[in-house]
């Protein structure tokens, strides 16, 4: 196996997470590592190519949507204020509430907002959910097609069935589908055409003509308004803020990479921890940045310590990637 994260416990390897990864350029398969044809659920990495709806219908002009607005419809956010603010004023716009919101309800990822809620007495709400920017995005896409809001979460409501036509447009595959944490349907394909829909972000020029304009405000959005796309110290945010990349986690060990620039010239990139750990992803992604001549500088993904109940240090993370060059 050439892509592995290893947990050490003191010197002694106590476990190893299988990666697999594809790397997608214009003329297809670059490289991968592990199995570049594993079929795996996108997750919350397909939130760019879901917020393609908001332009492809028509609903930023008719809403008057921000670029802020787009970002969070492509979040995995943290329930900061800000975020729930952006998130209640996109609902505004649309004439609707946090109660037409399918995606239920947890508490901010962020300790902060979290501590606060309940210093306040106060119980989180659907805004503060990581994916309400996404579905207050389906609501917009749902009122400008003109269809209804009610059931917006099921695979055949127009706005899903159109973001899975999207998908597969840009994947060029038909992507199977089941129901995501959220309750709206999550996409699986392959790693390798997962990737080639990351490239298209990355150059939106090549991309099916009606995609190229939404492509690149959809990436413009995130590049510009990064914070809003996770939060301060969350990975994708770190990352879009020293490369030249969009970056975008997904639940169970998934990852999505779209690089502007690099070495090797413009790349799309999926990523899949095997056993789903979020952890080890976090650890492969920024090795295998490095390993393709990209520099995030220090980050708290490089070899990051294990520790106990005590605090105390018991062992380490780190990524051994070799990559198939084709």
């Amino acid at each position: 196996m050439n892509a592995l994260v290893h947990a050490y416990r003191g010197e002694q390897v106590e476990n190893q997470h299988r990666v697999s990864l594809a790397l997608v350029g214009r003329e297809g398969l670059l490289a991968y590592g592990g199995n570049p044809a594993l079929v795996a659920y996108m997750r919350s990495s397909a939130k760019p190519f879901q917020a393609l709806a908001l332009f492809l219908t028509g609903a930023v002009e008719r809403f008057g949507l921000t670029e802020e607005e787009v970002a969070l419809a492509t979040a995995s956010h943290d329930g900061t204020p800000e975020h729930v603010a952006v998130a209640a004023r996109f609902l505004e716009k649309l004439g609707l509430g946090p109660q037409h919101l399918v995606c239920g309800v947890h508490p901010p990822f962020s300790k902060e907002a979290r501590k606060a809620l309940e210093e306040a007495g106060l119980n989180p709400t659907p805004l503060h959910h990581n994916c309400s920017g996404k579905h207050a995005g389906m609501l917009a896409a749902a009122l400008a097609l003109g269809a209804p809001v009610e059931g917006y979460e099921r695979p055949d409501h127009p706005v899903q069935v159109l973001n899975r036509k999207t998908l597969s447009a840009l994947s060029g595959a038909e992507p199977a589908h089941a129901t995501d944490g959220c309750s709206v349907p999550t996409f699986a394909l392959p790693l390798s055409r997962a990737a080639r829909a990351f490239y298209l972000l990355a150059q939106p020029e090549v991309a099916p003509e009606a995609y190229r304009e939404p492509l690149l405000r959809v990436r413009r959005a995130m590049r510009r308004h990064p914070r809003l796309v996770a939060g301060p110290g969350s990975i994708d945010t770190l990352l879009m803020e020293r490369l030249p990349l969009v970056a975008k986690r997904g639940a169970d060990g998934y990852y999505g990479l779209a690089l502007l620039e690099s070495p090797r010239g413009p790349l799309g990139i999926a990523l899949k921890v095997e056993d789903g750990s979020s952890q080890a992803r976090e650890v492969a992604v920024v090795a295998l940045l490095r390993l393709l001549g990209l520099n995030p500088g220090p980050t708290p993904w490089d070899r990051p310590e294990v520790k106990n109940h005590r605090g105390l240090s018991v062992g380490h993370l780190e990524a051994h990637l070799e990559l198939i060059w084709l």
